[in-house]
C-alpha cells in the first residue's frame, strides 16, 4: 500500500509541476508581409479593396472566386488531360516521395509527444548461486520509471515545432503536386500544339503542291522557267522534312508526360488532337488570398514557426531540468516466496542545471535567432516571388489576347495575298518569286499565330498555379490532429481538398 501511495504523490507532483510549468522563449505571431490592395497589371473591383480594407490577418472566409476548388485543370474541359493529372496521385514517384516525407515528419510529432510522459522500463532477473553448498534461487521482478518535467517548456516548444515542421510538409505536398500536375499540363498542351502544327504544316503541304502543279503547267506552257519548278519543288520537299521533325517534338512531349504520371514511355500513346481555340478565363481575386492559397507560402510561413519555437527550446536550456524517478517491484529469494517483505520501492527527483559551458548555450541561442531572421526573410521572399508570378500571369494573359487578334489579321491578310498572287502568275502578271515569298509569309504568320495560342494555354497555366490552383491552408492538418494518436499516419491529411 505505501508503494501505491507514494507512486500515486509521485504522479500528482508531476502532474502538478507539469500543468503550472512556464514556456520560455517568445510565442510566435504571424510575421508581417506587405500585400497590395489589387494586382497593377488584373486591375481592382471596388468590392475587393472593400473587402482588404475590412479586414485584417488572414481570412476565414471562402474565396469568393469561380475557379476549380480542388480540381483546377477542368476549367480546360479536356477530358484527356483529366485523366492523365489524376494518374499524378497515382504513381508519380516524386509525389511518393513527399507523401513519405510528410509521414515521417509526423512520427516526428509522436517522437516529440513521447516525451512528455514517463518512459518506463520494466528489468526482470533471475539468478541461480551455490555457496557452502546451498543451491538459492533469486528472483527479481522490478521496473524503473523516468520522467522529465516541462517545467519550463522545452519539450512542448520542441513538440509545438515539429507540429510546424509537419505543417510545412504537408504544404510541401502540396506544392509538389500542384507543379507537376502543371507540367503535365504544359507537357499536354504543347504536345497539342504540335498536333495542331502537324496539321498547319500538311495544309501547306498541299497549298505547295497545287502551286508547284501551276508552276509545272506554266513551264509546260513555255510561260514559265524550269527554275519556277524546281523552286516550288524545293518549298514542298522542305516543309515535308519539317513534318517530320514535329513527330520528333511530339514523342518527346508524350514521354514526358508519361514519366510524369510514373509510367514508362513505351506504354503511354495518346492520339492526335488538335489544340483548343481558346484558353479558359482564370478569376484571380485579391492579393491577400494568395497567403492561403499557395502551398509555397504556407511551407515558409509554417517553417518560420518551427524556427520560432527552437528559440524557446534555445532560451529553456539555461533554466534547470527537472526529473522525477521511480523504481518498485519484488525481489527476494525464490524458496522464501513473494510476500510483502519482498517488495521494494523508490523515488526520486532531482535537477540539473549547467553552471559553465564555454558559451555554449549562448551560442545555441544566437544560432537560433538568426534561423529565425532567415527564415523570416526566406517567407517575406516567397510572397514577392508568388505577387511577381501572379503578375507576369496577368500581363501575359491580357497582352497575349492582344497579339493573338493581331497575328490572326496578319494570317487572314497572308492568306489573301497567297491567293491574289496566284491568281496574278496564272495569268503571266506576276512572278514566281511573289507567289513564293507570300506563301512563306502565310506559313510564318500561321505558325506564329498557333505559338501564341499555345503561349496563351501555358500562360493560363502558369497563372492557375502561381494562385496555388485548388490549394488551400486549410487543407493542412491542424495541430491537434498531428498530436492525436488516433490519426493514421498517412497522405490523407496532407492531400485534403474542399470539394
Amino acid at each position: 500500500m505505501r508503494s501505491a501511495t507514494g507512486f500515486r504523490a509521485a504522479v500528482a507532483f508531476v502532474a502538478a509541476g507539469a500543468t503550472s510549468g512556464c514556456l520560455v522563449g517568445p510565442d510566435y505571431t504571424r510575421s508581417s508581409v506587405e500585400t497590395p490592395l489589387g494586382f497593377k497589371q488584373g486591375g481592382m473591383r471596388e468590392d475587393s479593396l472593400a473587402y482588404v480594407r475590412s479586414r485584417k490577418g488572414w481570412r476565414e472566409a471562402q474565396p469568393r472566386d469561380g475557379a476549380e476548388r480542388g480540381d483546377w485543370w477542368r476549367v480546360f474541359r479536356d477530358p484527356a488531360l483529366d485523366r492523365l493529372i489524376r494518374l499524378v496521385d497515382v504513381d508519380n514517384q516524386n509525389v511518393r516521395a513527399a507523401v513519405a516525407n510528410y509521414s515521417q515528419a509526423r512520427a516526428l510529432v509522436e517522437s516529440a509527444r513521447a516525451q512528455l510522459f514517463p518512459q518506463v522500463v520494466a528489468a526482470p532477473s533471475i539468478a541461480r548461486s551455490r555457496t557452502a553448498g546451498l543451491e538459492r534461487t533469486s528472483i527479481s521482478l522490478q521496473g524503473q520509471a523516468s520522467w522529465e518535467i516541462d517545467v519550463f517548456g522545452r519539450l512542448r516548444r520542441q513538440l509545438e515545432s515539429e507540429v510546424a515542421s509537419a505543417q510545412a510538409s504537408a504544404a510541401d505536398l502540396g506544392l509538389v503536386r500542384l507543379t507537376i500536375q502543371a507540367e503535365v499540363a504544359t507537357n499536354y498542351l504543347s504536345l497539342r500544339y504540335q498536333d495542331s502544327l502537324k496539321r498547319v504544316l500538311q495544309e501547306n503541304v498541299e497549298g505547295f503542291k497545287r502551286s508547284l502543279a501551276i508552276a509545272e503547267n506554266q513551264y509546260a506552257a513555255g510561260v514559265a522557267a524550269r527554275s519556277d519548278v524546281i523552286t516550288a519543288q524545293t518549298q514542298v520537299q522542305t516543309t515535308e522534312a519539317t513534318l517530320i521533325a514535329v513527330d520528333l517534338q511530339r514523342a518527346t512531349f508524350e514521354h514526358a508526360i508519361a514519366v510524369l504520371i510514373g509510367r514508362p514511355p513505351s506504354e503511354l500513346s495518346l492520339p492526335f488532337a488538335k489544340l483548343a481555340e481558346r484558353p479558359p478565363a482564370v478569376p484571380v481575386g485579391i492579393p491577400s488570398e494568395l497567403l492561403e492559397r499557395r502551398p509555397d507560402v504556407a511551407q515558409a510561413e509554417r517553417q518560420v514557426q518551427a524556427q520560432s519555437e527552437q528559440i524557446g527550446v534555445a532560451v529553456a536550456a539555461f533554466y534547470p531540468t527537472v526529473t522525477l524517478a521511480a523504481s518498485g517491484g519484488i525481489s527476494g529469494l525464490a524458496s522464501a516466496g513473494f510476500s510483502a517483505a519482498n517488495q521494494v520501492w523508490a523515488v526520486s527527483g532531482g535537477a540539473t542545471q549547467a553552471l559553465f559551458d564555454g558559451g555554449t548555450r549562448d551560442a545555441a541561442l544566437q544560432a537560433a535567432r538568426a534561423a529565425y531572421d532567415a527564415t523570416v526573410a526566406n517567407y517575406r521572399q516567397t510572397v514577392l516571388v508568388a505577387f511577381n508570378e501572379v503578375e507576369n500571369g496577368l500581363a501575359g494573359v491580357r497582352i497575349l489576347a492582344r497579339q493573338q487578334a493581331k497575328q490572326d489579321e496578319a494570317v487572314a491578310s497572308a492568306r489573301r495575298a497567297v491567293e491574289i498572287t496566284l491568281n496574278e502568275y496564272r495569268a503571266g502578271t506576276q512572278n514566281f518569286t511573289t507567289v513564293i515569298t507570300a506563301q512563306a509569309l502565310l506559313i510564318n504568320a500561321e505558325v506564329t499565330s498557333l505559338q501564341i495560342q499555345l503561349s496563351r494555354f501555358t500562360t493560363a497555366v502558369a497563372l492557375i498555379r502561381a494562385l496555388g490552383g485548388g490549394w488551400d491552408a486549410r487543407s493542412l492538418p491542424t495541430g491537434e490532429e498531428l498530436k492525436d494518436t488516433r490519426v493514421p499516419l498517412d497522405s490523407g491529411q496532407a492531400v485534403r481538398t474542399d470539394e
